[in-house]
């Protein structure tokens, strides 16, 4: 009975703290859509580049916990010739605890230009997402200690399809996205009679930022935010994000620091009583674009008094850049050009 109580006690630990970050959501939304690679969560960002591009990346959570969260991504875009349309597609498997998912999607994005000549960058982008989700619960080693009428015992799985839909917009150095994830509401899934169920994965993101340089200097300086809502659970949380860019003969070299605040607290036992905190992330990221290669390091810092274990949250990106034309617009849009 001990170890299944250990068990549960995980699963309850990792649904509390890291509630932002859950499994079962769709891909999780972390902070490495910074790293290059908006795509990931905006697809109205699919062929937006003057490449196509390819992106690898692998988070790991409290390393040395067992069932500690982790996440694995790929994903790939371009122009369909030199048209206004785009494709793009991602995999993704995502495991936290006993839980785990892996997905797909398949990207259709348009791109209209407004601007009254080829160099001025107004661009509004339209991505439309279709994908599935399989979800599976694994309870093979629950029953250490005999039956239990609420245990399978088994591997459960379920899988749904759903819908992304989101729009970009940008203007020279300034840009906006906005996207809402899995659109459709599904049939409930519940594994187990008193187990877990959930039919509404809605999730709205909203980003707007802009790059600011002076006249002939090398860098450049990228202030961002995000919000995020999640429909089901009415939570909601805010990245404010602020990346520093300098131009180099080999390419680019980039560094930044996102922050990340629940706007929805978390009640627990503190002894004495119920109290209450905050989610938030402090993640610095760096990196560089090396000629068509880009690779970049994220580490995130769970900042709150009461937390699973004070280990950190490692992500590394790997990209490549192929099919490049030449920069069209005179901007700073590292996204664009």
């Amino acid at each position: 009975m001990k170890f299944k109580l250990e068990k549960f006690c995980l699963i309850a630990v990792i649904l509390l703290f890291s509630k932002n970050t859950l499994a079962q959501e769709g891909l999780p939304i972390y902070s490495d859509y910074l790293t290059d690679n908006y795509y990931l969560i905006y697809p109205s960002m699919a062929g937006v580049a003057n490449c196509s591009k390819i992106r690898l990346t692998g988070r790991q959570q409290w390393f040395g916990k067992d069932e500690a969260p982790s996440l694995n991504t790929m994903s790939i875009n371009g122009r369909l010739g030199d048209g206004p349309s785009a494709i793009g597609a991602i995999a993704f498997a995502d495991k936290n605890g006993y839980h785990s998912q892996t997905g797909a999607y398949l990207t259709y994005a348009h791109h209209l230009m407004f601007s009254r000549n080829p160099i001025d960058l107004n661009m509004l982008s339209f991505g439309l997402s279709v994908g599935f989700i399989q979800y599976k619960l694994d309870e093979t080693s629950f029953l250490a200690d005999g039956f239990d009428p609420i245990i399978a015992g088994i591997e459960q799985s379920a899988t749904n399809f759903n819908l992304d839909f989101g729009f970009s917009y940008h203007f020279l150095d300034l840009y906006a996205h906005a996207t809402v994830k899995n659109v459709l509401a599904n049939a409930g899934i519940n594994f187990n009679e008193q187990g877990l169920s959930y039919d509404n994965l809605r999730t709205y993101l909203f980003s707007v930022g802009n790059v600011f340089s002076k006249l002939g200097s090398e860098m450049s300086y990228e202030p961002s935010i995000m919000f995020m809502r999640r429909d089901a659970t009415k939570e909601s949380s805010v990245d404010v994000n602020i990346k520093a860019y300098r131009q180099m003969d080999f390419g680019k070299l980039w560094a930044g620091l996102s922050y990340r605040r629940s706007l929805d607290g978390a009640e627990f036992l503190d002894g004495s009583g119920v109290s209450s905190q905050k989610l938030q992330y402090i993640t610095p990221l760096v990196g560089v674009n090396y000629k068509d290669f880009v690779f970049a390091y994220t580490y995130s810092y769970q900042a709150n008094s009461v937390v699973f274990n004070n280990g950190g949250f490692h992500q590394l990106t790997l990209g490549y850049n192929f099919n490049c034309v030449r920069e069209k617009y005179e901007c700073n849009c590292p996204s664009v050009n």
